[in-house]
């Protein structure tokens, strides 16, 4: 009868982290780096207890019309498809702490007769290159782990900006859709009374029929109007989070007063390089791929090593003992073609970074000429068209009353000023729009230097 055991070689042991532990970690990171940026409070909602306060926070912020914050508020917090980015950080976390442990060693055990005799063998062994270059397969992924909680980051806040475009589209339409009512209400009183005059005989059939023309085109914008009230609502709500009765959301009737002058950003290109999310994980993406390049180097003609201590014992013999190594001999693959592929791979990473920071700088300029191209736009449509439509639809009013004017003048003027007032409303919008927009384009809010707060206008 014949044992032969084989006994691994001591090597360095490198303690994994838990991978939960690692993922909470990552979610408070994120959360920690999204809260700071937004200026709200982010966080991951798993247990019965979090979820309730959650629920207490919404009611509060949903008793009352919701800013454009407390919206951003309301998606960061009861948001599904954000709940769901911070569940896949455990994806990421599970793969740093898979790099970060030990190869599991190998085992064989075989058993032959003959002869009479019995033959048993077993064996122990370890990837050793596996062990060497656990250091460095750990320092891969651990840049992978950080290119995974950027990105989660970056659903934070591009959450927010898609929610805070959301809500300017919803109060513009909302706001168009009460001012065509009020028209539509107006141009209605106008139509019956020319219809109880034309019965007396008091107003011209052509003159009749102009008013229920005016009625019936203010009336379909009126619905147009509506409708697409009703669609930028439920956008809005969906972003939220929202359903049920919570989704019944209360917003301002008006949007937030346009400031009078934009400052200036002068340092708004170099500002948006150190901040953008997608420049940080092309850093990140570029630093791993250099160290699997490395990798990939020290590994390129030795891919397999393993190794271990034999110790024979055969009935009736002296114990012998010895070491044994295993390698893999480069004779059809001298790793040539795998060191090529991650230069190449480092290569486009680096173009890539420079192109994304080459893109983000035009990307930049031209969100700041329509930020402010749209300020200038609004405004002139707040303080010069607006009151201009207005005081020529009232002076065109009095002349019909005075019968100085024909009724298709007075109600052209009148057409005149609801679409102003309209196209006002939508060029406010487009501004808000424009500045979230450039919010994007630098990576995060403004600098309080910069930014405009505007509030939102009373009566």
């Amino acid at each position: 009868m014949t044992v032969r055991r084989m006994i691994i070689l001591p090597g360095l042991l490198l303690l994994g982290a838990c991978a939960s532990l690692l993922e909470d970690q990552g979610v408070v990171e994120v959360t920690a780096a999204a809260s700071a940026r937004l200026g709200v409070e982010a966080s991951r909602v798993q247990t019965e207890d979090e979820a309730a306060r959650v629920r207490q926070r919404l009611v509060r912020l949903l008793a009352q019309p919701l800013s454009p914050d407390g919206a951003v508020q309301v998606a960061v917090l009861n948001n599904r498809a954000l709940q769901a980015a911070y569940d896949d950080l455990g994806v990421s976390a599970a793969a740093l702490v898979r790099a970060s442990t030990p190869p599991n060693p190998g085992f064989r055990y075989a058993r032959t007769t003959g002869g009479g005799t019995v033959e048993i063998e077993r064996g122990l062994t370890l990837d050793l290159i596996g062990l060497v270059t656990l250091p460095f397969a750990a320092a891969v992924e651990e840049r992978h782990w950080q290119e995974a909680k950027a990105r989660a980051a970056e659903r934070v806040v591009a959450l927010a900006l898609e929610v805070r475009r959301a809500y300017f589209r919803a109060v513009a339409a909302g706001q168009t859709a009460a001012y065509m009512a009020e028209v539509r209400q107006s141009a209605e009183a106008a139509a019956e009374l020319a219809r109880r005059l034309g019965r007396t005989g008091a107003f011209a059939k052509l003159d009749q029929s102009r008013h229920f023309l005016f009625h019936a085109e203010v009336a379909t914008r009126a619905a147009r109007a509506t409708l697409a009230a009703t669609t930028a609502r439920e956008q809005l709500v969906r972003l939220l989070g929202l359903w049920g009765a919570g989704a019944d959301i209360r917003l301002p009737e008006r949007l937030p007063e346009l400031p009078e002058r934009l400052p200036d950003w002068p340092d708004i290109e170099a500002d948006a390089i150190g901040r953008r999310a997608d420049l940080r994980r092309a850093r990140l993406e570029l630093e791993a791929l250099g160290r699997s390049h490395a990798l990939t180097q020290a590994t390129r003609l030795v891919a397999v090593a393993e190794g271990g201590i034999a110790s024979t014992r055969e009935t009736g013999t002296p114990t012998r003992r010895g070491w044994e190594v295993t390698l893999s001999l480069p004779i059809f693959d001298g790793g040539t073609t795998a060191a090529a592929e991650a230069a190449n791979l480092y290569q486009a990473a680096a173009n890539r970074l420079a192109g994304l920071a080459v893109d983000a700088r035009s990307e930049v300029r031209a969100a700041d000429a329509v930020w402010r191209a749209s300020h200038a736009i609004a405004w002139h449509h707040r303080r010069e068209i607006v009151p201009a439509l207005q005081a020529i639809s009232e002076e065109s009013l009095l002349r019909y009353n005075g019968m100085l004017v024909s009724v298709f003048e007075m109600l052209a003027d009148a057409a005149r000023q609801a679409e102003g007032v309209a196209e006002a409303i939508a060029a406010e919008r487009d501004f808000w729009i424009a500045q979230t927009d450039l919010e994007d384009a630098t990576g995060g809010t403004m600098p309080d230097a910069v930014a405009t707060h505007g509030q939102r206008r009373e009566g």
